[in-house]
């Protein structure tokens, strides 16, 4: 929808962020966008999957995408974007709005995707 409504494409990007799809979740997300003709590609980055490492830790679907967003955000991608490393990130902070309880009482389980452009300020 955000390409539609903006005339954009995954070019106008240099990175294309989620917050915790996991590897399954990042691997039908690709697939999902591929059938709507939206190449994402090299530039698809998912915080989940960067801040563990699924082949030396147990973590299956990854972990808290508002987590993982905060702290990725933070850390590497403000960072990367005030030095001018990237100039363009479309950053999608995927989780889910829940407590314990609600998946034990079978209650349905939000989904919510904020997402936000940032742009580089960096010369040069």
């Amino acid at each position: 929808s955000h390409f539609d409504d903006l005339g954009t494409s995954p070019d106008d990007y240099d990175l294309i962020i989620t917050g915790d799809l996991g590897q399954l979740g990042k691997e039908l997300l690709l697939e999902l966008t591929k059938m709507d003709g939206i190449e994402i590609g090299g530039k698809l980055g998912d915080c989940g999957t960067m801040i563990f490492d699924n082949t030396e830790q147990d973590v299956h679907a990854g972990a808290s995408g508002c987590g993982t967003s905060a702290a990725l955000l933070a850390l590497e991608f403000l960072p990367a974007l005030e030095r001018g490393d990237v100039k363009n990130l479309l950053f999608l902070s995927t989780g889910a709005l829940m407590n314990p309880s609600s998946l034990l009482q079978g209650e349905v389980i939000y989904g919510v995707a904020p997402l936000i452009r940032l742009e580089s300020t960096a010369k040069g």
